[in-house]
């Protein structure tokens, strides 16, 4: 959990935990900011069987002690903590730009082998200018291909788009590990954290998420939202050319 760890080292810790919200597809944490992460959906075992050990008692944590849970193996906790990550993040926005993943990845990966790690809406659309297209997914849908073809697909590829929730299930080192060291890497979504500690690891762009309006977020959380339901964020987008180290 390297990346991980160097995002904790990286952050401010002298906010207020003010609210946490988990629904069925998105979760939110309030400090400085509001932070999402998603909800997993199969979430593997629970400690005691309960998917949150301290449900209830969570805004008594400190920020420290609440994005800590990232590294838990108990991946409902560990979305709160990397919801708590993205909260705490002072995002750089003149080195953004409110570019879309799915365009980022359109334009370059035009021709060119591309491996994308989670299904998302856009991969349709992807394969009809990309030269190869593999969707690599942990539950694989039709034309998705298993989680352990990654070893195989991902040295490769020229282009790769992983999501941020391997942030979550903690397969995020291996995965950049299978990259070819000359692939451009984007890392895509909700979880995705927009910090440049993710540059150190050979990622060339994140795709990530600010709020805007945090009433609106938290409601839609509250109401079951999936990300593309949600209002009051906006999608932005950080590359390591960008970014003035």
């Amino acid at each position: 959990m390297k990346i991980i760890d160097n995002l904790l080292t990286s952050l401010n810790y002298t906010y207020d935990v003010k609210d946490i919200r988990m629904g069925p597809f998105q979760s939110a944490v309030v400090t400085h900011n509001c932070g999402l992460a998603s909800t997993p959906h199969n979430p593997g075992p629970h400690h005691d069987h309960a998917p949150v050990i301290e449900a209830g008692l969570l805004l008594e944590k400190d920020a420290r002690t609440l994005a800590a849970l990232a590294k838990s193996s108990n991946q409902m906790e560990a979305a709160i903590g990397m919801a708590t990550v993205n909260s705490l993040l002072e995002v750089f926005e003149r080195y953004c730009t409110e570019t879309n993943a799915a365009d980022l990845l359109m334009k370059n990966g035009e021709g060119k082998k591309v491996a994308i790690v989670g299904h998302f809406p856009f991969v349709s659309k992807l394969r009809t200018v990309a030269r190869e297209l593999w969707v690599i997914e942990k539950n694989p849908q039709e034309g998705d291909l298993p989680e352990s073809e990654a070893k195989d697909l991902l040295p490769r590829a020229d282009v790769v788009g992983i999501t941020g929730t391997a942030f979550i299930n903690h397969t995020i080192d291996q995965l950049l590990l299978l990259c070819n060291p000359l692939a451009y890497v984007v890392v895509l979504g909700g979880t995705a954290p927009l910090s440049p500690v993710l540059f150190d690891y050979g990622i060339s762009a994140v795709s990530g998420t600010v709020v805007d309006d945090k009433e609106k977020v938290l409601r839609c959380v509250c109401q079951g939202a999936t990300f593309r339901q949600l209002s009051g964020i906006r999608l932005l987008t950080m590359t390591d050319k960008d970014y003035e180290r």
